[in-house]
């Protein structure tokens, strides 16, 4: 007998999970940009990319703490901010893979199907605000 898992419990257990990674990227990105940007799939950047890259920092430690917020208290307007902030986030991944300083095989695709993710969970975290 399998364990069965519900679409409520498996976007819960995905909001936990975004908790960890969004910390670890937002961090990463902040400390060590060029290294992030390389396991990501990203050549060696130019500064201005460096930098670039390192603003986003912030906005990933913002979204970490927004899952972090709504794993904790879990109301309405959390699910719901959450839904909009990975919905801002649909095509900016599916962008970046277009740039021809992303050459590690299966970067491309790896950044299309983030932006298929945050799609999902957008939609996710808006029924579980209806909920």
């Amino acid at each position: 007998m399998g364990i069965a898992m519900t679409l409520e419990q498996a976007l819960r257990l995905t909001n936990r999970n975004m908790v960890a990674f969004d910390l670890v990227l937002g961090t990463s990105a902040i400390l060590a940009p060029a290294t992030t940007l390389k396991v990501l799939g990203h050549e060696h950047p130019s500064p201005d990319a460096e930098h670039l890259f390192r603003r986003c920092g912030p906005i990933w430690l913002t979204f970490a703490a927004a899952h972090a917020m709504a794993a904790r208290r879990g109301e309405e307007r959390d699910w719901w901010a959450l839904a909009w902030l990975r919905g801002t986030e649909i095509a900016t991944d599916a962008l970046w893979a277009e740039s021809a300083a992303v050459s590690r095989p299966g970067a491309k695709l790896g950044l299309r199907l983030a932006s298929v993710s945050n799609l999902a969970m957008a939609a996710g975290f808006a029924w579980l605000s209806r909920r």
